[in-house]
C-alpha cells in the first residue's frame, strides 16, 4: 500500500527526531534520573490510560500534560534542572512506546500517528523553552510573565499539533484540509485546554516542591478524562439510538434495509467535501438516518420506498410528517429543519437539507437502475439542478463517488474515471 506522502514526511521527521535524540542522549548519558523516571512514569500511565474517543481528539491528556511539563521544566524542588531538549524528547518516546504496546497488541487506533504527534510537539516545545533557560536567558523572569511565556508556548505547541493532527488527517481520508483544522482547533477549547494548564501547573509546582506535585496535579486531569470518556459513552448511545429509530422503517418494510445508513454516510462524506464543520456534520448524519422516518404516518407504503420519484407535494407532505415524528424524539431541532426541508426547492433549502436530498434521490436511483445505475443516477441528477438538487452538492458527490472509487479500484482519480463522474466546472470546492 502507497503512503501519502505528507504522512510519510511527519513519519520521517519524527523518526530523525527520535533517533538523534536517542544518539544524543545515549553518547552524553542521561542527566537527573529521578525527574526523567518520574516523568516517563507519568507518560506511560497516560498513555495506558488512553482510549479512543468519538468526540476528543487527545485521547491520552495526562500523558500529553506529563510530556509537555516534562519539556517544559527548569527547576526541580527550587534547584534548575540540567535536561536539554534531546533527553526530554528520549524520555517521552521511550515512554511513550512502553504506553502504547497494549494498544499495539489489540489493533487500537493509529499509534503510529500518535507517536508521531507526541515526538514531534515535545521536540518543539522542548526547542523553544530548554535553550534559552539553560543559557540563563529566563533568570530574570519570575511571576506572571514567566507563567505567561510557558502558557503562550505551550499554546503555539498546541497549534503545531492540531496542523499535524489535520494533515495527517487530510492524507488518511482525503477530506479538505481547511474543515479539518478548524475541527481540531475547536476542539482545543475542550479537554485541549485542560492539558495545556495542567502541563503548565505541572511544570511550576515541580519547579518550587519537587516531584511530589505530580501525583496531585495528575489526578484532577484524570478525572476531566473520566468526564469525558462518560460524555463520549453517552454520545455513543445517542447515536445508537437514533440509528435504532431511523431503522424503524426498515423493519416496518417502507424502506429496503440499510438505506438510511447509506444515505448517512454518504450525506457526512459529501458534507465534508464541502467543508461542514464537525457540529454541522452531527446534524446532517442524524437527519440523513432519519429523512424516511415520515413514511411510517402513510397507509399504504410507497413502493421501495423511494419518494424521489413522487409528486413534489407528496414529497413535501411526507417531509413535513417525518419532522413531526422527529420533533417528538427530542433530538436537536436542527435535525427536525433539515428533515422538514429535505423536500423543498433547494433555493430554499439549508445546506444540510440540500445534501440529504440529493444524496437521497442518488441511492435511490442508483438502486432501481439496476447496471450502470450510480452513473445514471448521477445523471439524473444534474439534470435536475435547475430546481430540485444544487449543482454544487451535486458535484461535490460525484467527487465523493469518484475518490470511493479510487479507494476501492486502487487506481487513482483520473481520465480513466467514467464521464458520469467526471466534475464538472473545473472540479474546484464551491462554497454552499
Amino acid at each position: 500500500m502507497v503512503r501519502h506522502p505528507s504522512v510519510v514526511l511527519v513519519h520521517g521527521c519524527a523518526a530523525l527526531t527520535a533517533v538523534a535524540a536517542l544518539a544524543h542522549t545515549l553518547w552524553y548519558g542521561l542527566d537527573e534520573r529521578g525527574p526523567a523516571l518520574a516523568f516517563g512514569v507519568l507518560v506511560v500511565a497516560g498513555e495506558l490510560a488512553r482510549w479512543r474517543g468519538a468526540e476528543e481528539r487527545e485521547s491520552a491528556p495526562l500523558g500529553a500534560a506529563g510530556a509537555l511539563a516534562y519539556a517544559l521544566l527548569g527547576a526541580n524542588g527550587g534547584e534548575p534542572t540540567r535536561h536539554g531538549v534531546a533527553q526530554a524528547v528520549t524520555v517521552v518516546m521511550a515512554a511513550a512506546l512502553v504506553g502504547c504496546v497494549p494498544h499495539v497488541a489489540r489493533g487500537r487506533g493509529s499509534t503510529a500517528d500518535h507517536l508521531a504527534r507526541r515526538l514531534l510537539t515535545v521536540a518543539f516545545a522542548a526547542v523553544c523553552f530548554q535553550p534559552l533557560y539553560n543559557r540563563g536567558a529566563l533568570a530574570e523572569w519570575s511571576g506572571p510573565p514567566y507563567v505567561l511565556l510557558l502558557v503562550a508556548l505551550l499554546v503555539l505547541t498546541t497549534l503545531c499539533d492540531a496542523v499535524l493532527a489535520a494533515v495527517l488527517a487530510r492524507a488518511r481520508t482525503g477530506w479538505p484540509f481547511g474543515p479539518l483544522l478548524r475541527d481540531e482547533l475547536r476542539a482545543l477549547l475542550g479537554i485541549g485546554s485542560a492539558v495545556c494548564a495542567t502541563g503548565v501547573v505541572m511544570s511550576l509546582a515541580v519547579a518550587v516542591v519537587g516531584l511530589w506535585a505530580l501525583p496531585v496535579f495528575s489526578l484532577p486531569l484524570l478525572l476531566t478524562q473520566l468526564a469525558f470518556r462518560r460524555y463520549a459513552a453517552v454520545r455513543t448511545t445517542y447515536r445508537q439510538t437514533i440509528a435504532s429509530l431511523a431503522r424503524a422503517t426498515e423493519i416496518a418494510g417502507y424502506t429496503p434495509a440499510g438505506h438510511a445508513r447509506r444515505v448517512a454516510e454518504l450525506s457526512r462524506a459529501v458534507g465534508r467535501e464541502l467543508g461542514l464543520s464537525e457540529p454541522e456534520l452531527t446534524v446532517l448524519e442524524y437527519a440523513a438516518l432519519m429523512h424516511d422516518i415520515g413514511q411510517l404516518s402513510l397507509v399504504d407504503p410507497v413502493p421501495s420506498g423511494a419518494t424521489a420519484v413522487l409528486p413534489a407535494e407528496e414529497q413535501r407532505r411526507i417531509a413535513l410528517l417525518g419532522g413531526a415524528v422527529v420533533r417528538q424524539t427530542g433530538v436537536d431541532a436542527r435535525v427536525a429543519v433539515v428533515v422538514e426541508r429535505q423536500a423543498d426547492p433547494y433555493r430554499e433549502q439549508p445546506v444540510s437539507a440540500r445534501i440529504v436530498r440529493a444524496v437521497n434521490a442518488y441511492e435511490e436511483k442508483a438502486r432501481e437502475a439496476g447496471p450502470g445505475g450510480p452513473l445514471k443516477a448521477l445523471e439524473e441528477l444534474r439534470l435536475g439542478t435547475a430546481r430540485d438538487y444544487q449543482p454544487e452538492v451535486v458535484e461535490s458527490l460525484a467527487r465523493v463517488l469518484l475518490n470511493q472509487r479510487a479507494v476501492t479500484s486502487g487506481v487513482p482519480p483520473g481520465d480513466s474515471a467514467p464521464a458520469a463522474l467526471r466534475v464538472k466546472g473545473g472540479g474546484g470546492r464551491t462554497a454552499v
